[in-house]
């Protein structure tokens, strides 16, 4: 259909607002399982979502681990039933102690996090044997993100000597995070991703040389995950295929998923000739991407000409075609922090916004 993402009851649902379809969510979870090569295959990343309800579908699709970027989200994963949990962000300060009583208060849950140097390599030890517990720890490796991570090597070698010997600590392997790959050309995508994971391969390699485990390889964001997992020992960690958006599929078009979550927005404004303002300002889409920030369906022509907290103002050769009230459908360029700015989304089933979630983990603190 070509208006899939249309619900019958838009006149119930204020704006701005997301909407979610459970049923494209479970399709792209089929396309993930089946591109990773398997649900034991996939440590997806649930910054994404946030969503308990979506953690529930991905148990049932049989995914059991996951990666999270905040304590609040691992502890939402772990509420939801999530069996094995990677907190990929190094704690430092307080969340040190609080990432310890996650570990305390969720027993039936994995859980395990990253360091990329020896001071954090000894905050963790110190504060794990104060509690009396084994905190499992990966080697967070700096693959070109330049964001976090030590760069693979002898460095990264003794670092990871030291967590594999430090008091109250396990080794758990190594994490690589490649978000820097992505290219529209799949043969320079492959290359450089061959390039890159060689240097994890290496080091691996290298430690196992001198009698240390390295009992997983977490790797890849979502345009290399299905690159990686053509290597039995790795988990991949795709996140955005979860709900996709029209930023990924950009600069990822070999990938095929749905579009799983929409923005519902409303004209409030006609302020001049040629203009339409609508209620996706800020605090309701990501603007962290230069514009366009949104796809209007149906629309996709329009000029976005200013945008402010809680306004967008678009130019279009059709704006008399629209009333004050008119309601428009878009795609987010980047749906993860998209779904950070709202409270709650829509959960459409046949055509009809039926229930709204909370979007549990947006929050910093849940309970911890």
């Amino acid at each position: 259909m070509p208006d899939w993402f249309s619900i019958s009851n838009e006149s119930a649902v204020p704006s701005p607002a997301m909407l979610l379809y459970p049923d494209r969510v479970e399709e792209n979870l089929r396309r993930m399982i089946q591109q990773a090569g398997g649900a034991h295959r996939l440590r997806p990343h649930v910054k994404t979502h946030k969503l308990p309800q979506i953690i529930a579908m991905k148990l049932k699709a049989g995914i059991t681990r996951f990666k999270a970027a905040t304590i609040a989200e691992a502890e939402m994963t772990a509420a939801a039933g999530g069996q094995d949990v990677l907190l990929s962000y190094q704690p430092v300060g307080p969340n040190v102690d609080r990432f310890i009583t996650l570990v305390q208060t969720y027993p039936q849950t994995r859980f395990a996090t990253l360091a990329d140097n020896l001071s954090t390599v000894g905050e963790l030890s110190r504060a794990a044997v104060a509690a009396q517990v084994t905190l499992e720890v990966y080697l967070d490796l700096n693959v070109g993100m330049g964001r976090t991570g030590i760069e693979p090597g002898d460095a990264a070698a003794v670092v990871y000597r030291a967590l594999a010997t430090a008091p109250g600590l396990r080794a758990g392997g190594l994490h690589a995070y490649d978000g820097h790959l992505h290219d529209v050309d799949h043969a320079a995508l492959v290359s450089a991703a061959q390039r890159t994971f060689q240097t994890v391969l290496d080091l691996a390699e290298k430690l196992r040389a001198k009698g240390h485990t390295v009992p997983r390889i977490i790797a890849s964001g979502t345009p290399t995950f299905p690159l990686y997992a053509q290597h039995p020992e790795v988990e991949v960690g795709c996140g955005t295929t979860v709900l996709w958006d029209f930023g990924q599929a950009q600069i990822s078009p070999d990938l095929d998923f749905l579009n799983a979550a929409l923005l519902l927005t409303r004209v409030v404004s006609k302020p001049a000739p040629g203009r339409l303002c609508l209620d996706l300002g800020h605090k309701a889409v990501a603007s962290e991407m230069p514009h366009p920030r949104l796809r209007l369906l149906g629309l996709e022509d329009a000029v976005f000409v200013m945008h402010s907290e809680e306004h967008l103002v678009i130019e279009t050769p059709r704006a008399e075609e629209f009333a004050v009230g008119h309601v428009f459908y878009a795609i987010p360029r980047h749906i993860c922090p998209t779904m950070a700015l709202h409270h709650d989304v829509w959960a459409v089933r046949e055509g009809r916004a039926s229930e709204r979630w909370e979007v549990t983990a947006r929050r910093r603190h849940i309970t911890l």
